[in-house]
């Protein structure tokens, strides 16, 4: 999704807008299906895990049961040249750590 279309950049400024842990995982747990919430954890945990560079895709699949097919979307959006969505906020999330 380009992010074009409105409704997509609503959800943009609701996520902006969520402030702390609770009202995110308030937010997450009525716009998401289980299932949808378990989904979207598991891409990070394997982009979280890719990002360690310490595991190989195959290694991942067997720590997280995820399909190949999934760990390799993963892995191609964090390593895209471009700087895709996975890596500037894995990125924040390092700066914020170290201060």
């Amino acid at each position: 999704m380009s992010g074009s279309s409105t409704a997509f950049r609503q959800l943009c400024e609701a996520l902006l807008a969520l402030g702390n842990m609770r009202t995110a995982e308030r937010f997450l747990e009525d716009l998401c299906t289980p299932a949808e919430l378990a989904a979207l954890a598991e891409r990070w945990r394997v982009c979280r895990l890719l990002w360690s560079e310490k595991y190989s895709y195959r290694e991942i699949y067997t720590l997280t049961g995820v399909s190949t097919a999934t760990v390799t979307r993963v892995a191609r959006c964090l390593w895209d040249p471009s700087g895709g969505g996975y890596r500037t906020i894995l990125e924040k999330m390092k700066k914020k750590e170290k201060q």
